[in-house]
């Protein structure tokens, strides 16, 4: 009788511990976090969304790494992500490959970014204001996020919703302005942990993190990236 009860006990520990290992896998997380202040750390930036007839040089794309303006902290370094929006939809944005998760397997990536922005809560502009009418998007692909010609026009290929709508690979974490009346830089905090995005890694256990601007105002616009944080963990749905 004895016997029983210790091998009945065994089995029952045997399985918490089974049980404990599968929900150590189902919530395996891996953190991505970058703050640039000695490399890009393997972000690259692109832009989408304008005509190969408008002159290229006249958009003023650039994307660099760059110390923080003065108002905000000019000792640390910062993406600078810029372009001159005269399509009323410029899309420009940074790309990032993650390796080493299960191949095929199901996530969901939330974000926390630091922005640091110079356009107030109520400013104007043709198109509408720069702060307002410019929205920030984070999410993940399996795929490279590159800019695809089509019908003389470049788009990205993924689906990152048009502006302020979201879109299956990416979603709106809120707009570009400073939480200001004024037009001074002003470091915000935008995330999407109440709404991770889906995502499932490729054949190889990559995801591509994708953090980037969709703007219906024209004009030149300056961004600087201070800090970007993913937070990837294996979703429920596998």
């Amino acid at each position: 009788m004895k016997k029983w009860i210790v091998w009945g006990s065994l089995a029952i520990v045997a399985s918490m511990s089974a049980c404990d290992s599968d929900n150590d896998k189902l919530n395996a997380i891996t953190i991505v976090e970058s703050q640039f202040e000695t490399t890009v750390e393997n972000w690259t930036g692109a832009f989408a969304e304008y005509s190969t007839a408008t002159d290229t040089a006249s958009l003023e794309m650039r994307f660099y790494r760059a110390r923080l303006p003065a108002l905000l902290d000019s000792t640390k370094y910062g993406l600078r992500m810029q372009g001159n929006n005269r399509s009323d939809d410029m899309f420009m944005y940074l790309r990032k490959k993650v390796s080493g998760l299960v191949p095929n397997r199901n996530y969901v990536v939330s974000f926390d970014i630091n922005l640091g922005t110079s356009y107030g809560n109520s400013g104007i502009g043709a198109g509408g204001s720069q702060g307002t009418s410019g929205y920030l998007k984070a999410g993940a692909s399996p795929i490279e996020p590159v800019p695809t010609l089509v019908n003389g026009f470049y788009t990205v290929n993924i689906d990152k919703g048009i502006q302020s709508e979201s879109g299956k690979e990416m979603v709106v974490l809120g707009n570009v302005a400073n939480g200001l009346d004024t037009d001074k830089y002003a470091l915000v905090s935008r995330s999407n942990r109440d709404n991770p995005v889906p995502v499932k890694a490729n054949a190889n256990g990559e995801i591509w993190l994708c953090v980037g601007t969709d703007s219906g105002s024209e004009g030149l616009t300056v961004l600087y990236y201070d800090k970007i944080k993913a937070t990837i963990t294996e979703s429920s749905a596998n």
